[in-house]
């Protein structure tokens, strides 16, 4: 077996998995496929030389074999993002070759794009969270359904009934006089609903038993305006800040900076900067609303922009953005304070 360092580069797939390895000059040793098997893997790079950096595209199951390769040998193995390695190609045709060497070249070099590889109870928490949110975006678009329908046939609730999805307002329609037809068709989006309720408190049962002894998720409950969602979801997405330099990094990857709109003398901003996780940014744009009602500190903030002329938007948005640096800070005190408990 070879002593020569080498760099290998893995374009992941769930039957095969693409191995190029090159050694530290750039030639090419081997660019071939493997099963997707780490041990076949990790023996086709062996039998070339010492591991010295592996990069992988992630994607789906990219991780979890990761930290499997990683468990198995000790290498040190990166994920790259997918959307940059793209940007990087010299050529527009895509094969499973050249990805692999781009990856292996890129990662010789220390030019890999990396995506934080999450621990594997993370990974877990991240899946049940982003079940729970595809069952609140069912329950939205029933919703939304419901109320098309309602619009089309020109259907008003009363005045005294209240506001809609309240109780009065469910029996209301429930019970409203409609052609057979639009009966049926309400009878079954209220059954959608019914049901997509049901299983977002099943799924909330589940997240509430399963993070009950987590301590990062305890502690953000303690400070103001945070629930569980919004604990279960910073959790999930952020899981340590240490993984990020500063708050304003933390504050870009949950989608709550401003986007630099500048060219030449001009200088502006262009909203929010178009990145970060939907579902994130959605629970803390939410917090910054609720702070911005509840607690001192970010009321008068919220005031002294209001007062200087600022849309509504805009200052949830810079509510937002400052919680989150503050949030980095706080979460940071946390974590050290954990780490020297271990230790």
């Amino acid at each position: 077996m070879s002593t020569l360092p080498v760099h290998t580069g893995l374009d992941y797939h769930q039957g095969s998995i693409q191995v190029c390895v090159l050694d530290d000059a750039g030639r090419q040793l081997l660019n071939r496929s493997c099963r997707n098997d780490v041990i076949d893997v990790a023996q086709a790079i062996q039998s070339h030389g010492q591991a010295q950096s592996v990069a992988i595209e992630s994607c789906c199951g990219a991780a979890d074999f990761a930290e499997s390769l990683h468990a198995a040998t000790g290498w040190s193995i990166t994920l790259a993002h997918p959307g940059y390695v793209n940007r990087m190609k010299l050529n527009p045709d895509k094969t499973d070759f050249a990805d692999a060497r781009l990856l292996a070249d890129l990662s010789r070099v220390g030019y890999i794009p990396k995506v934080w590889l999450a621990p594997k109870e993370i990974r877990e928490l991240r899946s049940l969270v982003r079940r729970r949110q595809s069952c609140v975006n069912q329950r939205k678009a029933t919703k939304l359904q419901l109320t098309s329908l309602l619009r089309t046939r020109r259907l008003v609730a009363p005045n005294d009934v209240g506001t809609r999805w309240t109780r009065s307002w469910m029996r209301w329609i429930r019970n409203v006089e409609v052609a057979t037809n639009d009966r049926w068709l309400i009878d079954e989006l209220l059954a959608d609903l019914e049901h997509l309720s049901t299983r977002i408190s099943r799924v909330e049962a589940y997240l509430t038993q399963v993070t009950h002894d987590d301590r990062v998720i305890a502690f953000l409950k303690t400070l103001p305006s945070i629930g569980d969602v919004t604990a279960w979801v910073i959790r999930a997405e952020i899981a340590s800040v240490h993984r990020f330099r500063t708050g304003k990094q933390l504050s870009r990857f949950c989608g709550v900076s401003p986007r630099n709109c500048s060219s030449g003398e001009r200088v502006a901003d262009s909203g929010l900067i178009r990145a970060g996780n939907p579902n994130l940014k959605t629970v803390v744009i939410q917090a910054a609303q609720r702070l911005r009602r509840h607690h001192p500190r970010w009321s008068s903030f919220s005031e002294r922009l209001l007062k200087a002329g600022k849309p509504m938007n805009v200052v949830v948005a810079a509510v937002a953005n400052r919680w989150v640096r503050w949030l980095f800070h706080r979460m940071k005190e946390f974590e050290a304070t954990m780490q020297k408990e271990l230790n």
